[in-house]
């Protein structure tokens, strides 16, 4: 499901983290990848993803180091 929800009633600074599957991704990007089944993405409050890593807790820290405030969707 590639729904885009508007989380932007929350604030500004609100990012939400959810799992993508490396098998969803373009032949390119599943190349670089390696042996990982799943990356991370960071997406802004309005949806657009501004970050794809390789696991949950990377993805929260990031978040926070540029002063956003991480939730997981699912």
């Amino acid at each position: 499901m590639n729904t885009k929800f508007d989380l932007s009633a929350l604030g500004d600074n609100v990012v939400y983290v959810k799992a993508v599957p490396v098998a969803s991704l373009p032949s390119e990007m599943r190349d670089r990848v390696g042996d990982l089944e799943q990356l991370f993405a960071v997406h802004r409050a309005d949806g657009e993803q501004i970050a794809l890593v390789a696991d949950r807790q990377l993805a929260f820290i990031l978040a926070r180091q540029h002063d956003m405030v991480p939730m997981t969707v699912h």
